[in-house]
């Protein structure tokens, strides 16, 4: 008699894509701090508004060796010749738009450490009560705000320091991807262990 087969891993979005399995198990949600992350994960975001995050995750590695792997001091110093040079790179996505905000990000990011502050304590000085995100996780995808009164918050402060492509959804994107929320389904595989990565990154300075 044949075993019956084991049932498939709930994940929050359905795909066969390898990278895409990885990056849902292993980041999507998991807290990220430190500057360069938090940057890149901003910039990134807005580079991905109009296409399918897998697009994205496919030139992540060029994105990180045209911006200098996402240092904002460094970035905070391009020009003119290097917006030219990253619109000739195919291997990241060649909008002007985007390219000028990554590098205006960068520039507010250095303004920030300037004035003494940190973009890692400003985007995290908007996470929702530690306890909120685990007492009604989203059941589906259609479960899923696009946007909440936290990220509009924060768009807006992002927006009035100088950042760009930063509006309340994608601002929520990046609080969903980087661990600020908690937007794992219910059955999700990896829900219970990222919200225990959430509560213990909300203990560091």
């Amino acid at each position: 008699m044949t075993a019956p087969a084991e049932p498939e891993p709930v994940r929050c979005w359905p795909t066969s894509d390898p990278l895409y399995i990885a990056y849902h198990d292993e980041e999507w949600g998991r807290p990220v701090r430190g500057e360069q992350r938090l940057l890149e994960r901003l910039c990134l975001e807005g580079f991905q508004s109009g296409l399918s995050w897998l697009t994205i995750l496919r030139k992540r590695e060029h994105f990180r060796a045209a911006f200098c792997d996402f240092d904002p001091e460094r970035v905070a110093r391009f020009g003119e010749a290097d917006v030219e040079r990253l619109m000739a790179d195919a291997g990241i996505v060649r909008n002007r738009a985007k390219i000028e905000a990554t590098i205006a990000n960068a520039r507010a990011t250095a303004a920030l450490h300037d004035a003494g502050k940190t973009l890692d304590r400003l985007l995290w000085s908007f996470a929702p009560g530690v306890t909120e995100p685990a007492a009604k996780p989203p059941r589906t995808l259609q479960d899923m705000p696009a946007k909440t009164p936290e990220s509009t918050a924060l768009a807006r402060e992002l927006k009035r320091r100088g950042f760009r492509f930063v509006g309340p959804t994608t601002a929520y994107a990046l609080m969903q991807a980087t661990g600020i929320v908690n937007d794992h389904l219910q059955d999700c595989i990896v829900r219970v262990a990222v919200q225990a990565d959430i509560v213990a990154a909300r203990t560091l300075p």
